[in-house]
C-alpha cells in the first residue's frame, strides 16, 4: 500500500477543508471497500480524511419521511424498527449484502460510493477504462459473466455492486450532500451514472462533496420483496437482484416500484414495467408482461447472456413473492 497522510476531522467544515486541500484525498469511514482498493493499488490517495467523529449517525422519522445519517451502519439501519416496519425493502436489501462482519463496519454513505467488483478493475495488469481512462475495457471480449446487460457502452460494461442502492432507487430516496459550494439534494435515481465515455465517474458528486444523509419519502408499498440471485447464499455479489414493492387494492395493483441490481453501471429502475402493472391484477400474467417490458434494450456480451433469461424470471419471482399470490 502506498503511504498516505491521515487526518481525523471533528466537524464537517474541517473535513471539507481537508479534502479540498489535497487533489487525491478521499473520505474514509468504515473503509470496507476503499482499503481493499488501496491495498491493490487500484486507488492511491495521498490523504485520507476520517469522518467517523462527525454527527451523522442518526436515524429519525420526520413527517413520515425517514432521514438516515451517512455514517449510520448498514447493520444498524437494517435492524432499526421504523425501517423494518415501514421500509422492509431497504432492510431486506441491506441484510442481503456482504457479511455480518462487513455490515457492522460499512456505512450508508460508503455503500453509496462503493465501486464495481469487475475483476479487470481490480487487476492493475489489465486495461480498464474505469481505473485508467483511455486504456480500454478488458471485459468486453474477456470474461464478462457478472457484467451489464443494460446501459453499457463500448468503454465499460461493469455493474454497480450495491444491494442497498437498488432498494433506495425503488423507494425514490434522495441523497443529501455538502461541499465548498454549499448543500444540495440529489435524487437517488440520478446519483449514479451510466458509463458513457467517462466510466471512471461512478456518480455525479463533485470531488469535494460529502454525503451527509439519505432521505426516503413516505411509502404506501405494503407488499415488498428483495430478491438476490447469486452463486452462493452469503458474501457474494448479485448476478441479478430485484427490488419489488407493490401497493395492492384487493387483488389489483394500485402502484408498483421495481429496480434491478447486477445488470447496469447504476441501479436500474424499471419505470415502464411499473406503469404497465398499475391497475392490473396481481397475477403471473401481469408479472410476465411487466418483465417482458423491463427487458427491452437488454444486451448480453457472451458469458453473461444467461442474464437475458435470468433477469425476467427474477422479476416475475420477486413480484410473485411480494404479492404473496
Amino acid at each position: 500500500m502506498k503511504q498516505f497522510q491521515y487526518i481525523r476531522s471533528v466537524n464537517q467544515k474541517a473535513a471539507l477543508t481537508a479534502i479540498t486541500q489535497e487533489p487525491t484525498a478521499k473520505f474514509i469511514a468504515g473503509g470496507t471497500n476503499l482499503l481493499d482498493l488501496m491495498k491493490r493499488h487500484v486507488m492511491t490517495p495521498e490523504r485520507l480524511v476520517d469522518i467517523n467523529k462527525l454527527p451523522l449517525r442518526e436515524i429519525k422519522e420526520e413527517n413520515k419521511r425517514l432521514n438516515i445519517g451517512a455514517l449510520a451502519l448498514n447493520s444498524t439501519v437494517a435492524e432499526q424498527s421504523t425501517v423494518m416496519k415501514r421500509f422492509p425493502l431497504l432492510s431486506q436489501a441491506l441484510n442481503a449484502g456482504a457479511s455480518a462482519q462487513l455490515r457492522n463496519m460499512a456505512t450508508v454513505g460508503g455503500n453509496l460510493m462503493q465501486r464495481t467488483r469487475c475483476p479487470y478493475f481490480y487487476d492493475t495488469t489489465t486495461p480498464c477504462n474505469k481505473r485508467e481512462p483511455g486504456s480500454g475495457c478488458s471485459a468486453l471480449k474477456g470474461f464478462n459473466r457478472m457484467h451489464a446487460i443494460f446501459g453499457a457502452s463500448e468503454h465499460c460494461i461493469a455493474v454497480n455492486p450495491s444491494d442497498m442502492n437498488v432498494a433506495l432507487v425503488a423507494l425514490d430516496a434522495s441523497v443529501h450532500v455538502s461541499g465548498p459550494k454549499g448543500d444540495r439534494i440529489i435524487q437517488m435515481q440520478d446519483f449514479h451514472r451510466l458509463p458513457g465515455d467517462q466510466p471512471e465517474k461512478d456518480t455525479i458528486l463533485d470531488k469535494n462533496e460529502l454525503i451527509t444523509a439519505v432521505t426516503i419519502p413516505p411509502s404506501t408499498l405494503t407488499h415488498n420483496h428483495y430478491l438476490k440471485v447469486r452463486d452462493r447464499s452469503s458474501y457474494a455479489f448479485a448476478l441479478v437482484s430485484v427490488a419489488a414493492g407493490l401497493e395492492l387494492d384487493g387483488k389489483n395493483i394500485r402502484q408498483a416500484r421495481l429496480a434491478m441490481g447486477g445488470v447496469a453501471h447504476k441501479p436500474w429502475r424499471l419505470k415502464e414495467a411499473e406503469q404497465s402493472l398499475a391497475g392490473k391484477p396481481a397475477s403471473i400474467e401481469s408479472f410476465q408482461q411487466a418483465a417482458e417490458i423491463a427487458m427491452r434494450g437488454a444486451k448480453g456480451y457472451g458469458d453473461n447472456d444467461f442474464k437475458l433469461k435470468l433477469a425476467p424470471n427474477s422479476i416475475v419471482e420477486a413480484l410473485k413473492i411480494a404479492s404473496r399470490i
